[in-house]
């Protein structure tokens, strides 16, 4: 059978899987007293071997049975707790994720994992574990499969199946596999019960019944009953059930068997009398889950769409958003009522449409923040810190296209909080702090915008050594330097050029690499900014857009040319007189609102060729760049209008100032200016 059509449902759900395990041993190394965590680990890493096996990659479902073997042991409080052993299991999880994204990228899976097996099998011995795995230890590691280990009982199941022993009753462990292909599982599941409660008492079943209606489970499961019948009777019985592959049944030893540890504390008495048809103690437990009111969960409301299929879409869509503008242009020209009416609902019904198309799109930033608690966490054992991470608003939704691109960055800025800004618990308690610093990650909407806060409580940015550098590296020259406000001060740290190795030491840090941070947030439309107190923190907040697909944008006019200015970067649009603009320093500047503006003429700029002669009054957008303003001249404005951003391709990379192109109604193509750029 090919397993290739279940390729891309395996390995999104192996992710999930994989992330449920990180974030609940994040949340265990908290609470390790509570062994619900352990049994939700359990359960994912359960899932994702028996995923693993039935699609035939034996090394992830291998490591998989070592890793839940471990939190067998730790859940049946064989094993201590200690961050060494979290330590492994967190490799074992990473592990995990290179195997799985080796799949996603076309590869099988396979990694060697000899020196983390070695590591769990030692825990799983009991034995003390260290960070460094010698060589020769690990290589005589053994990989093979393994039986899975016998379950365990409760005091309550523990008696009954002894007590049914006494009465004549044989006790049988029974695996049933159902075939890859089978579809209704949870049907089947419900007819092996129906065969086996005809042939005696069902006593436990892994996973339980409420997991195997929802059919959260691989393609096997395990029953363990009691009955008079024999196992050979029973495996013919169970085989006649439509789509069971296999069943394998194991006769429990009663007496060789470990005693489990007891769930509650208390005593069970049972009645010492013949057991005939059903078991009594089965009855009273089963009146007692009766009383319950069962709830039925709810069914799922939605499917997995390929990326590419909505990437498909979202490409018809901006079409029909390029034509929605044709046919308007059409409307006017004509002056037809009719055709008026019929554009108007049809504007109506495509923005309702593009709501929708824009909605599918959007992922919850979560999908980025998921990762950053283990990266945290590992960070601040390496750098022998304490590192409280807060995240709030992970709901908070992007458009698919900025989730890919603003991982890194945000990564950068974490490491860098942790490594420069937090500082050692000695350094923290000798300024009175809390020995363990806190970094604070919050996403919010405002408007069009999202914004993503990276907040820390560390040592800050040292205003005076950062000018130091800046003005060593020849980045800004000191007659600059006397003008520049605080938050200007802090922005030096994203110029190119101003991190050297010696920053490290020098300076708070915060400058390495943080050229690549803006570049990448500013190519997405969005803008980073710093606030930092000396010895308090230091707040680095980001803008960005929440699409970058369809925009609302002001179109102008520069002589015979049209130019779209986004709505995102324009505060407000003026007409002043020439005799107003005024010179200093070797630029055209205006007073606007008490301030200086500096006046940039975009016919210079962009080289338009002049047909008309010079108004006596200016049309002029004013834009913002993070606190920075800027008044950009040009001949009319056309007016507000949404429109589709084009990428200008591979050939025109290096145009300056233009972030893409759109094609209007009329079918003419308009440049979509970038603020950004222009601004600095």
């Amino acid at each position: 059978m090919d397993m290739n059509q279940y390729l891309e449902v395996f390995i999104e759900e192996s992710k999930e899987h994989l992330q449920t395990a990180s974030e609940q041993l994040l949340v265990l190394e908290k609470n390790p007293e509570d062994l619900s965590i352990v049994n939700e680990i359990f359960r994912s890493a359960h899932t994702l071997k028996g995923m693993s096996a039935t699609m035939g990659y034996e090394d992830l479902a291998n490591l998989t049975h070592k890793m839940e073997n471990v939190l067998d042991a730790i859940r049946n409080s064989q094993v201590n707790l200690t961050p060494e052993v979290f330590d492994v299991i967190f490799l074992a999880v990473d592990d995990l994720e290179a195997m799985v994204m080796s799949i996603a990228e076309g590869g099988d899976g396979k990694r060697d994992v000899s020196k983390v097996v070695h590591q769990l099998d030692l825990i799983e011995k009991g034995e003390s574990v260290t960070a460094p795995v010698k060589e020769e230890a690990a290589a005589s590691v053994d990989l093979d499969k393994e039986e899975v280990t016998e379950g365990e009982y409760d005091e309550f199941e523990w008696t009954v199946l002894q007590q049914s022993k006494e009465q004549g009753f044989d006790s049988y462990e029974i695996t049933i596999g159902l075939r890859a292909d089978c579809l209704l599982k949870a049907a089947r599941v419900f007819m092996v019960f129906e065969v086996i409660e005809k042939a005696g008492e069902v006593i436990k079943s892994n996973p339980p019944v409420e997991l195997l209606e929802e059919e959260q489970f691989d393609q096997q499961f395990t029953v363990t009953m009691i009955t008079k019948e024999s196992s050979e009777e029973l495996q013919k019985k169970i085989m006649k059930v439509s789509e069971v592959d296999n069943v394998i049944i194991h006769s429990l030893d009663l007496e060789g068997m470990r005693h489990a540890e007891v769930k509650e504390d208390r005593v069970i008495e049972v009645d010492n009398q013949e057991l005939v048809g059903e078991n009594p103690m089965i009855q009273n437990d089963r009146k007692e889950k009766k009383k319950q009111p069962s709830v039925k969960p709810a069914s799922s409301k939605t499917i997995r769409v390929n990326i590419e299929r909505l990437d498909i879409l979202m490409n018809l869509f901006e079409e029909l958003v390029i034509d929605r503008g044709r046919l308007d242009q059409i409307s006017n020209d004509l002056d037809n009522q009719e055709l008026h009416e019929t554009v108007e609902r049809m504007s109506r019904i495509t923005s309702d449409l593009q709501t929708i198309v824009l909605n599918m799109r959007m992922v919850p930033v979560e999908t980025v923040f998921n990762r950053f608690p283990k990266m945290v966490r590992q960070l601040a054992r390496d750098l022998n810190k304490q590192v409280e991470l807060v995240i709030t608003g992970a709901e908070t939704e992007l458009d698919r296209t900025v989730i890919d691109e603003i991982g890194d960055p945000l990564v950068h800025l974490l490491r860098n909080a942790m490594d420069h800004g937090i500082e050692t618990p000695e350094e923290r308690l000798a300024k009175g702090k809390n020995e363990e610093g806190k970094i604070q990650l919050k996403a919010y909407h405002s408007g069009n915008h999202v914004f993503i806060e990276i907040d820390d409580d560390g040592a800050g940015i040292n205003k005076e050594r950062v000018l130091k550098k800046a003005l060593s590296n020849g980045i800004i020259t000191r007659e600059a330097a006397a003008t520049l406000t605080d938050k200007q001060i802090y922005e030096l740290i994203f110029a190119s050029g101003f991190s050297t190795a010696e920053t490290i030491s020098d300076v708070s840090g915060r400058g390495v690499g943080l050229d690549v941070v803006k570049n990448t947030i500013e190519s997405l439309g969005g803008s980073v900014t710093i606030d930092s107190k000396e010895g308090e923190g230091s707040i680095f907040l980001i803008q960005l857009p929440l699409t970058l697909s369809i925009i609302s944008v002001m179109l102008v006019a520069i002589q015979d040319e049209k130019y779209a200015i986004p709505l995102s970067s324009i505060i407000e649009t003026a007409i002043i007189k020439k005799e107003d603009i005024m010179n200093a320093h070797n630029q055209q500047v205006i007073d606007f609102r008490g301030k200086v503006l500096p006046l940039l003429f975009l016919k210079d700029i962009f080289e338009v060729p002049i047909s008309q002669p010079d108004e006596e009054f200016l049309s002029v957008v004013i834009v913002r760049k993070g606190d920075k303003l800027a008044g950009l001249v040009v001949d009319s404005f056309i007016g507000q209008l949404e429109v589709v951003l084009k990428s200008l391709g591979n050939y025109l990379t290096s145009a300056f100032a233009i972030s893409g192109a759109t094609i209007l109604g009329d079918g003419q193509v308009a440049l979509i200016i970038d603020c950004n750029t222009l601004i600095h």
